[in-house]
């Protein structure tokens, strides 16, 4: 028995290194006194000072959050209200319509966008990037949420009815308030969905556009400098940060169980 306990704990600690060991390095190797990340020559923190004097980065980085804010924010008002439709209305449909962009693959959405904008001979930017990273946000939110109002208890619902709450009374005062941990961790996944993403952002981008992963796209394709692991070091402390934050505002939010 202890044996067996003792190679779950070896698979284990394996499987973890196998996925944060790589961040690790990217973080270290971006205080690496070197051009190249062959071997460590030194610390130095001149890939950041060059990181913050990058225009080209800081509006790639700009642009990113911009169009996460934007669509994160409104595939979350979406969002909820599509996960609050299909768990209380049971429509055949509407699963489809809002959980389809979730299960084709990216790039199949991303082609179709691009056939969607040029058919409506709509003007590739930020403004065709930000409506694509919502299309595709809304149904991680609609799960979220559906997934939150399924573990909620509707009689509370139905008592502030009986109280004579209308419908929006009840919605605002009893519901939103204990779906809020999904409607924040949905925020945060389309936040960083959206941020992160890369295929449908370069179908939808259009010339002169940008945004951070396109850059980091267009800089690996020469190497892989310290500047890279340092932008990528910075994008990890942005979601732990906004982990934390989450935590803090809606502290079940990371229980499990609740």
């Amino acid at each position: 028995m202890r044996s067996r306990s003792t190679w779950l704990w070896i698979a284990a600690l394996a499987g973890y290194a196998f996925l944060y060991l790589p961040l690790v390095i990217v973080v270290v190797y971006s205080f690496n006194d070197s051009k190249l990340n062959a071997e460590w020559v030194g610390f130095t923190l001149d890939w950041y000072r060059k990181l913050f004097a990058d225009e080209e980065m800081l509006t790639a980085a700009g642009n990113s959050l911009l169009i996460g804010a934007v669509a994160s924010l409104v595939s979350t008002v979406l969002g909820t209200m599509a996960g609050v439709a299909m768990h209380r209305y049971r429509l055949r449909l509407l699963p489809v319509l809002v959980l389809t962009p979730i299960a084709i693959p990216e790039i199949l959405m991303g082609v179709s966008l691009l056939i969607f904008f040029v058919m409506l001979n709509f003007t590739l930017g930020l403004l065709s990037v930000t409506l694509a990273h919502i299309a595709f946000c809304i149904g991680f939110v609609a799960i979220v949420v559906r997934s939150r109002l399924a573990g909620m208890d509707e009689s509370l619902t139905e008592a502030a009815r009986d109280c004579g709450a209308t419908p929006w009374e009840a919605f605002r005062y009893v519901t939103l308030p204990l779906i809020m941990p999904g409607v924040v961790a949905g925020a945060l996944m389309a936040f960083t969905l959206s941020i992160d993403d890369f295929v449908i952002t370069f179908f939808t981008a259009g010339a002169g556009t940008t945004t951070l992963p396109l850059q980091i796209y267009s800089m690996i394709k020469i190497a892989v400098t310290p500047e890279v692991n340092a932008v990528s070091t910075l994008l990890m402390l942005l979601t732990l940060v906004l982990i934390v934050i989450a935590s803090k505002l809606s502290p079940t939010l990371l229980r499990s169980g609740d």
